[in-house]
């Protein structure tokens, strides 16, 4: 007992092996959590990515050799290979037994990345035969009445759509509140190259906070010097108002990732043309302006 509660206590004692090897055994799961992530987001699915990666670092094996260490049906592995095989990030070796191998990491994503832009492309060239043939059938009537919408978004990138579809549909007045992480958010995005483009036609105008990275951000973008307001409370989501009619709140919802305790970020927003809601935000941005 003294001696597995010894053995216990040396795991979190920052100066014995055991220590760094649990931390090092930790960094290596979290990297590998990030690359399975983003492997995902290509359209590869879990077993998929469970192989590739396998087989990335492991070098040539056999198929049995591969369902045995991932602990897969050998011949769902099978299958598998030969889906990746069709992707282009594994090939088969012509001996016997069959081996397979898979292309480096950096490879594996060209590859995908191409795939992903040839299937934009396609999608694109079949949008006006597309639209031609929904145009052609019999059309319900709809009613015109405006109707007071919601909708919920999830992710960035959703997140930046959505803020560059209101910023489009501006043709007077686009106003946003914007403390320095949100902000940050908008810079590295193609989202301020836009609303500068926009700022030429319509009146922008913007509110963000004290910090010294907002500072910054205004510095680069000094075509926003006479259209800008700074306000001390950075407490608040971050809000875009088009013309006095719609409105976007993004927000940023706290996570903790188990593998380190820290938390994370997931961002997330609500587009609505609810007037209340919409009134409401316009009267706090001109408290907020003076």
């Amino acid at each position: 007992m003294a001696l597995a509660l010894e053995n216990v206590m040396k795991v979190y004692n920052k100066q014995t092996d055991q220590y760094k090897l649990v931390k090092k055994d930790n960094q290596f799961n979290k990297q590998l959590s990030t690359i399975e992530e983003t492997l995902a987001h290509f359209g590869l699915l879990k077993n998929e990515i469970r192989v590739y990666l396998y087989l990335a670092r492991s070098g040539e094996k056999k198929a049995g050799e591969i369902a045995e260490a991932i602990q897969l049906h050998r011949t769902e592995t099978y299958r598998i290979l030969r889906d990746l095989e069709k992707k282009g990030i594994v090939f088969s070796i012509f001996e016997k037994p069959l081996k397979f191998t898979a292309v480096p990491l950096d490879k594996a994503i060209d590859l995908l990345v191409d795939a992903q832009k040839i299937k934009i492309k396609l999608l694109e060239q079949e949008k006006p035969s597309l639209v031609e043939l929904w145009m052609s059938m019999p059309q319900p009537k709809m009613e015109t009445t405006k109707k007071e919408l919601f909708q919920m978004l999830e992710g960035e990138q959703q997140v930046l759509m959505k803020a560059n579809e209101l910023l489009d549909s501006a043709h007077e007045s686009f106003q946003i509140y914007a403390s320095a992480d949100y902000f940050s958010e908008l810079y590295y995005s193609d989202f301020s190259d836009k609303l500068k483009e926009k700022g030429r036609k319509v009146a922008v105008s913007m509110i963000t906070d004290t910090s010294l990275k907002s500072t910054y951000f205004l510095g680069q973008m000094k075509w926003l010097s006479d259209q800008h307001r700074i306000a001390s409370d950075n407490n608040l989501p971050c809000f875009m108002i088009a013309d006095g009619r719609e409105v976007l709140i993004a927000f940023h919802e706290k996570s903790q990732d188990d593998s380190d305790g820290k938390n994370k970020f997931r961002t997330a927003a609500i587009w609505t043309n609810y007037s209340a809601l919409v009134n409401t935000l316009q009267v706090l941005f001109c408290k907020l302006a003076h």
